[in-house]
């Protein structure tokens, strides 16, 4: 057994015995995927699962730097929301095969991030030290702003990438109607409706030599349905758990549940002081 496989038996060793099967299971078919990837010269692939192999240790750095307590429920879905979102998503592409794909891991995005920083605020709010008794209201509310702009920013990355590298984050899609003030004859700022589009050529250059691109069946809207899809489930998200934690803090007792996605901190004699 490793050196790094022991760490994280003693890092696991309380309560966590769950956390580590996922890890090691999940650990195991990324390292299988990346020799696969390797051997058949996807490096792009094989960069994508050492990405996740790094991330998959983002919790065991927590815990032992920040001296912050991930649940285990929530660890595991952290586990299986990166390999969704890298493995399954971007290698196997699911995003393309599986219906909903983007829109499931952008919801759960949101109510990950909503629960981070809910977090971030409950322990200041439980600090003997940096006790700032905030409202529920507003611990909920900055639980939401937190979520909405870790999205934005994800946008933010997606947007950069497409326009940088050429990728296709933000994924296109096909319409079948616009409306734009650009194709207003006389240039004046009403609408014009093109409904009921069927195809679309485009004419273009490549090499010096004239290019015909057909799109069949409507008309290429360029990432900004994808976006504001995934902006709005994320908001949904945030709002699920914003509004479980706004209950959460009047009555910790009844709805217990919800400490399976908040993390704690370990507050030292020092720090309570």
């Amino acid at each position: 057994m490793s050196k790094h496989v022991e760490k994280m038996k003693e890092f696991y060793k309380n309560n966590k015995k769950s956390s580590l099967v996922w890890y090691l299971v999940l650990r195991g078919l990324v390292i299988i995927t990346m020799i696969t990837s390797f051997l058949r010269g996807d490096f792009n692939s094989v960069f994508l699962c050492v990405l996740t192999l790094i991330l998959f240790l983002i919790p065991f750095w927590i815990n032992k730097n920040l001296n912050i307590d991930i649940p285990n429920v929530l660890e595991i879905i952290i586990f299986l929301f990166i390999f969704s979102a890298e493995i399954l998503g971007e290698i196997n592409n699911f995003y393309g095969n599986i219906p909903h794909w983007d829109t499931i891991l952008h919801t759960l995005n949101g109510f990950l991030c909503a629960a981070i920083g809910f977090s971030l605020i409950d322990i200041l709010n439980n600090s003997e030290r940096f006790h700032i008794n905030l409202s529920p209201i507003f611990v909920s509310l900055v639980a939401f702003c937190f979520s909405m702009t870790i999205g934005v920013m994800w946008e933010f990355f997606e947007f950069g990438v497409d326009q940088i590298l050429k990728y296709d984050m933000q994924k296109d899609r096909i319409v079948q109607t616009i409306s734009t003030v650009t194709l207003e004859p006389n240039g004046e700022n009403d609408p014009v409706v093109v409904d009921n589009i069927y195809k679309t050529v485009i004419y273009s250059n490549k090499d010096g030599q004239p290019e015909e691109t057909t799109i069949t069946g409507g008309y290429l809207d360029i990432g900004i349905q994808d976006t504001m899809k995934d902006l709005i489930v994320n908001f949904v998200g945030a709002v699920v758990f914003s509004i479980l934690g706004y209950f959460y803090i009047h009555n910790r007792d009844k709805y217990k549940f919800a400490e399976n996605f908040i993390p704690i901190k370990r507050f030292s004699k020092k720090e309570k002081k």
